[in-house]
C-alpha cells in the first residue's frame, strides 16, 4: 500500500531523513519507533506532503506522492492523526469530528451521519459528551478525540503519532485497545511510537529509526528479542 524508498529529508541544509526506505502492505499494523528527535515524525509529514525538500520516493497504491499538496493527499485517503492531538479547544466534540471530513471528496450528509456512529460506536464517551468542548476534556479522552477525528475521513491508511505521549497507565492501554480493534477490521495503519512495548505488541512488523536512518527492521516479535532494541528501548 505504502512504499518509501531512498527518502532524504531537509530542514534548510539540515538533512533530517537519510536514505529512509519502508514499506506498509495492505491490512497491516506497522510501527516506527525510537527516541525523540530522530526523523520519526518528519517521515510522517513528508508522507502527508507538509515537507518539500524531499528526494526519493513515495508511493501509494502503486503511484508517486511525493510532490503531491496535502490536501490531495489526504483525498487518496492518508489520514495523520498528529502528535500533540491538535484539537480546536473552543469547539465541541462534534464540531471537531465534523472537521475530520474536510477535504475528503465525495463526503455528504448520509456519509457524515455513517462516519459520526462508527466513532461514536468506538468511543461511547465522546458521544455521552459531544456537545461538551474539547478543551475541557481529559488528555486521554482528547487523544481519543483526535483518532476519531481522524476515523472520520474514512482513511485507507491512518497514520498516528505518538498517541500514547503523556498519557496514565490506563490510558495508554485504552489506546492500545482501540488500535487493536481498528487493525482487526482490516484498515492500515502507521504507528510511530517511543513506548516500544505498546507499539510492538499491536504490530505485525516494525522499524527503528536512529539519527534519521532505518537501523533494524523485522517483524514485531523478532524486533522486541533483537539485541538493539532489548538494549535501547525496553532497558533489558
Amino acid at each position: 500500500m505504502l512504499r518509501i524508498s531512498a527518502l532524504d529529508t531537509y530542514y534548510g541544509h539540515q538533512q533530517i531523513l537519510r536514505n529512509v526506505s519502508l514499506e506498509v502492505n495492505d491490512g497491516e499494523l506497522v510501527t516506527l519507533i525510537g527516541a525523540n528527535g530522530n526523523g520519526k515524525s518528519t517521515l510522517l509529514m513528508a508522507i502527508s506532503g507538509m515537507i518539500k525538500k524531499c528526494f526519493g520516493t513515495i508511493e501509494f497504491r502503486g503511484t508517486r506522492i511525493d510532490g503531491l499538496t496535502t490536501k490531495a493527499i489526504v483525498r487518496l485517503g492518508i489520514i495523520q492523526v498528529p502528535q500533540g492531538r491538535l484539537l480546536f479547544p473552543d469547539m465541541t466534540i462534534l464540531e471537531n469530528l465534523e472537521l475530520g471530513t474536510r477535504g475528503v471528496t465525495d463526503f455528504t450528509s448520509k456519509s457524515m451521519k455513517q462516519s459520526l456512529e462508527e466513532v461514536f460506536g468506538l468511543f461511547k464517551i465522546l458521544y455521552s459528551r459531544r456537545k461538551q468542548k474539547a478543551g475541557t476534556l481529559s488528555g486521554g479522552e482528547q487523544q481519543m478525540l483526535a483518532i476519531a477525528r481522524g476515523l472520520m475521513g474514512r482513511p485507507r491508511l491512518l497514520m498516528l503519532d505518538e498517541p500514547s505521549f503523556g498519557l496514565s497507565p490506563v490510558m495508554i492501554e485504552e489506546v492500545g485497545r482501540v488500535l487493536e480493534g481498528l487493525h482487526e477490521t482490516g484498515l492500515s495503519i502507521l504507528l510511530v511510537e517511543q513506548n516500544a512495548y505498546l507499539a510492538l505488541e499491536l504490530a505485525d512488523r516494525g522499524y527503528v529509526m536512529e539519527s534519521g536512518a532505518i537501523v533494524a527492521s523485522g517483524k514485531a516479535c523478532e524486533l522486541a528479542e533483537s539485541k538493539v532494541v532489548k538494549t535501547a528501548y525496553l532497558g533489558i
